[in-house]
């Protein structure tokens, strides 16, 4: 027989807490056509995520201000005021991750995040991640979602077996990427479905 879910494993950013590069931009580029450029050509979704596989953030901004020299300055803000990337919690999710806390459901974390960035944004949010027995930060061991091999790492680190694990994310291929290696998948659309899936399986 399969085994019975008993844990859940969260993804971080657009699950537990909102991202994005705009967030910190919109305050320093007020022109709105100039900043959908910027994040469309300079600060880019691609660039950022090369911190999540590892690279540091000197490297990437040095590299970034030789191709865009005029914009040396905005690129240079990234790292020191990453935070203000994340704006706050998704709504609801702070209280689903306390309500399976208090009912002993253990929780993990699979984020793709740069091991720079990451310890600043775990003690900030303390609240939630104490909580969390354990993070496996892509940054920090140099694979992302949905490599198999960042799955079948954290099965073992956290010491779950094949259906064990309830695996929430945003994005369709990374559901996909755990589910193939063991994980039982709900892509995340928001606090309310994702609280009806857990109290279906018996965790809330």
């Amino acid at each position: 027989m399969p085994a019975r879910v008993r844990a859940v494993v969260f993804d971080v950013g657009h699950v537990l807490v909102d991202w994005h590069p705009r967030h910190l931009y919109e305050k320093l580029i007020p022109d709105p056509v100039a900043l959908e450029d910027f994040l469309a050509r300079v600060v880019t979704l691609e660039w950022h995520y090369q911190h999540d596989a590892g690279r540091p953030f000197a490297e990437t901004s040095a590299e970034l201000a030789a191709r865009f020299p005029e914009h040396r300055e905005l690129i240079a803000a990234y790292g020191p005021r990453f935070a203000e990337t994340i704006p706050g919690h998704m709504p609801g999710m702070a209280e689903v991750v306390a309500a399976l806390s208090a009912r002993g459901v253990p929780l993990y974390g699979i984020t793709n995040f740069s091991a720079e960035f990451w310890p600043s944004f775990r003690a900030r949010e303390a609240a939630i991640f104490d909580h969390f027995s354990d993070v496996l930060v892509s940054g920090e061991v140099r694979l992302v979602k949905p490599d198999p091999a960042i799955y079948a790492l954290a099965l073992s680190r956290f010491g779950l077996a094949r259906g064990e694990a309830l695996f929430v994310d945003d994005r369709p291929e990374n559901v996909a990427g755990g589910e193939a290696a063991g994980l039982v998948g709900h892509v995340f659309r928001g606090a309310g479905p994702l609280r009806a899936d857990l109290e279906r399986r018996g965790l809330l």
